[in-house]
């Protein structure tokens, strides 16, 4: 199938091609890309609440901007957490929003000029690599260690959205997040420098170590929060995926928690899934949080130095 598609592929990848040749706004702040080559999760929004963390560490004032996938609200507007949901604004934007000023806007240039105006220091937007609105300073190509680049096909042949190539020759350096298992650092262009992280529990897995767990999400690989719960410690009683920004709904829940007593286990999400749960049923599972533990971290460090220095445009 992959085969017969890849007329359509090689459109698509012209199409895209073009897109990026076009012009874009240059902001008067840093703009920091966390972006990927493939649709679907690769830890774009993960990379970006790291980057924002080190910003304001450094008492850079960060803004986040993203599109919002999965929500309704085109913007640009700032994400409200008291008036917004992720029927609004996708999932996403409320857990960026919870650390820094977020920007959701199907235009990115309107975003960062919006942003900017709000007196952001450093946009850092979470996905946009394909998106030639907005000119990026340095642009970071996120890889899911697990999944790699799929069949290295483009859509709709594979899961890429441009070849690797393409995509890389735009990014600064590589992000493989987990053990390389499909070898991508082997895929990337001679001479690329790859940057490498895994993915660690937050403190709130304390206390599910040892603790029989039903554990569900609907994210880009769910196998990954499945790994980080069994590497904290947890016992894994059981699983249920759904696809990546499901909507859950009463029945959803009812289902899902009836499954969790049944197995006689702790029900437990991902941070994400929890804010696209009906508020009425939150109270009744636990999240488990992640961060990216780096193998190098003077080589983000040492990124974000250099997009520090750099005069505005």
């Amino acid at each position: 199938m992959p085969l017969l598609l890849s007329p359509l592929a090689a459109l698509y990848a012209g199409a895209t091609a073009r897109r990026m040749a076009r012009p874009g706004w240059a902001a008067p702040v840093p703009v920091i890309c966390c972006g990927a080559a493939t649709a679907g999760g690769a830890g774009k929004t993960t990379l970006a609440i790291d980057i924002g963390r080190r910003l304001a560490a450094r008492g850079v004032q960060a803004h986040f901007l993203l599109r919002g996938y999965g929500g309704s609200v085109k913007g640009p507007v700032r994400v409200d957490p008291a008036i917004h949901d992720s029927e609004k604004v996708g999932d996403e934007a409320l857990l960026l929003a919870s650390l820094a000023p977020t920007w959701v806007s199907a235009d990115r240039a309107e975003g960062a000029r919006c942003a900017v105006a709000a007196g952001a220091e450093v946009i850092v937007m979470d996905d946009g690599l394909q998106n030639p609105t907005l000119v990026k300073t340095a642009s970071l190509l996120t890889i899911d260690g697990v999944y790699g680049f799929g069949n290295g096909r483009v859509i709709p042949a594979g899961p890429l959205r441009e070849s690797v190539a393409s995509a890389m020759a735009r990014c600064e350096a590589a992000v493989i997040i987990g053990q390389d298992e499909a070898g991508a650092a082997d895929q990337l262009p001679p001479g690329t420098k790859v940057l490498r992280g895994q993915l660690v529990s937050g403190p709130e897995m304390a206390e599910l170590a040892g603790q029989n767990v039903f554990a569900f999400c609907g994210i880009g690989n769910p196998r990954k929060f499945f790994i980080t719960l069994r590497q904290g410690g947890a016992v894994v009683a059981g699983t249920e995926s759904f696809a990546d920004h499901y909507p859950y709904d009463a029945g959803d829940m009812q289902a899902l928690l009836a499954q969790a007593e049944r197995l006689n286990a702790i029900p437990v999400t991902t941070r994400k899934d929890w804010v696209r749960i009906p508020p009425e049923f939150r109270s009744r599972v636990r999240v488990v949080t992640v961060t990216i533990e780096w193998e190098d971290p003077a080589q983000i460090e040492a990124i974000l130095d250099r997009v520090m220095a750099l005069e505005p445009a």
